[in-house]
């Protein structure tokens, strides 16, 4: 077979250099089908020779994994056929997961050199790529008038049909799971709000104490957890917590965990006794190896005393006596590492105005658009100035500073706060 010279477009900058069929075929090492295109289902049973003296003086294309070839809203004047490699064809935008593969001896293109249209779909290199070119003139006055390529045409648009439909009915399939697991993650994220006392403020009623809480996930669930009730009349529980990890597992383990908690809290005789009965159930079965940091505490309403323990959780800023200080708290793991660990209770006295703000590192761990941490550094001087504030008013103050200093409404990590302030002298 003579040589016949094509012109071989190589990479980005789409410069041509020429390179005949013959060459063409002793570095490509598939012989069989560069010697004859009947592989390809465009040029099956046509005669080789007039197909070749067709194609004679059009260009190979070689392209390389991410390459665009061909991008929606683009005049088209050319038809491609695949010899080496594989494209794909986007349905809808690029990244929505609907893709329909073009393989070797598969064309494209052939729909908008027929109707003179342009792209409507965008076409990309999946894996390194040889494409013959067809002019739009090549392709009708030379291909077309070759016996059984006119007829291998309409096969060709009739598996492209199908092909499409196929991958359309599978995208419509999969964005119905989406819309239906989005619903479903709707209604979970009001049943996790909904074990948490997120009316503000808590205990109304009672004028021995000012409290409330905020939790606010970054995505549509989360893993942080806050939590104050009476055990008895003049005892209260209360405790804020953060569990490794985001999503649907840490909403499930945060569920678990508050449900423990919530049972341990009537018998336990302290803070660090509750925290050793949680860990060690929250150990067992732990297979996913999932942790929960906590701070937890008794606050006596008629004393003021407040015995406290915490499982590898930040230390809540504590104003005691009109400074301003972090609280010191015995360090223990997480719950759910360690079985049997012996945590430590430590205590301390609320006067009239006094307050602990308890938080989530989703607080001190925000990060400006710099990078830079807010930190407990930020958070104290934040608090500072408003210390004779009421809780909501110091939990929305410090929501907005975080807003603010993050320079966006999306958080990064879930946030909770806590703040309880003991008013002897009525609200």
């Amino acid at each position: 077979m003579e040589s016949i010279p094509i012109r071989v477009w190589r990479g980005r900058d789409r410069r041509i250099v020429s390179l005949p069929v013959a060459a063409e075929r002793r570095v490509n090492s598939v012989d069989r089908r560069r010697a004859s295109l009947g592989w390809a289902t465009l040029f099956s049973g046509a005669d080789d020779k007039a197909v070749l003296d067709a194609i004679d003086d059009q260009e190979i294309l070689v392209l390389a994994p991410g390459e665009v070839l061909l991008r929606p809203g683009d005049p088209n004047d050319a038809i491609y056929l695949v010899l080496a490699g594989r494209l794909g064809v986007h349905i809808g935008e690029a990244d929505a997961g609907g893709v329909i593969p073009v393989l070797p001896g598969e064309c494209l293109g052939e729909l908008s050199a027929i109707d003179n249209k342009p792209v409507s779909a965008l076409v990309d290199v999946s894996e390194t790529a040889r494409v013959l070119r067809i002019a739009q003139d090549a392709f009708w006055n030379r291909l077309m008038v070759v016996p059984g390529v006119a007829r291998n045409l309409l096969t060709v648009l009739a598996q492209r049909m199908r092909r499409s439909t196929q991958a359309m009915l599978e995208t419509q399939r999969r964005q119905l799971e989406l819309d239906y697991l989005n619903k479903e993650l709707e209604v979970a994220r009001d049943l996790q709000l909904g074990m948490l006392p997120l009316h503000r403020p808590l205990f109304p009623e009672r004028r021995e104490l000012a409290i409330a809480g905020m939790m606010e996930p970054s995505w549509t669930i989360g893993g942080d957890l806050f939590d104050a009730f009476f055990i008895d009349a003049d005892r209260l529980f209360f405790c804020i917590g953060d569990v490794s990890g985001h999503g649907i597992p840490a909403a499930m383990f945060m569920a678990r965990a508050v449900s423990l908690m919530r049972l341990a809290a009537f018998a336990a005789e302290s803070p660090a006794a509750l925290l050793r009965v949680i860990n060690d159930q929250l150990c067992d079965g732990n297979h996913a190896n999932m942790f929960v940091t906590l701070f937890c505490g008794f606050f006596d309403v008629a004393s003021g005393r407040t015995t406290y323990a915490g499982a590898g959780h930040p230390a809540p800023l504590a104003s005691l006596g009109g400074e301003l200080d972090f609280l010191a708290v015995p360090r223990g793991p997480a719950l759910g590492i360690l079985p049997g660990f012996a945590y430590a209770d430590a205590g301390c006295d609320l006067a009239d105005g006094d307050f602990l703000l308890c938080f989530t590192d989703g607080v001190t761990e925000a990060q400006s658009p710099a990078g830079e941490d807010y930190a407990e550094s930020r958070l104290r001087e934040q608090v500072g100035g408003r210390m004779s504030g009421s809780p909501e008013a110091m939990i929305a103050a410090i929501r907005e500073e975080i807003r603010v200093y993050t320079g966006s409404g999306q958080l990064a990590d879930d946030l909770t706060l806590l703040v309880l302030r003991r008013t002897t002298g009525g609200a």
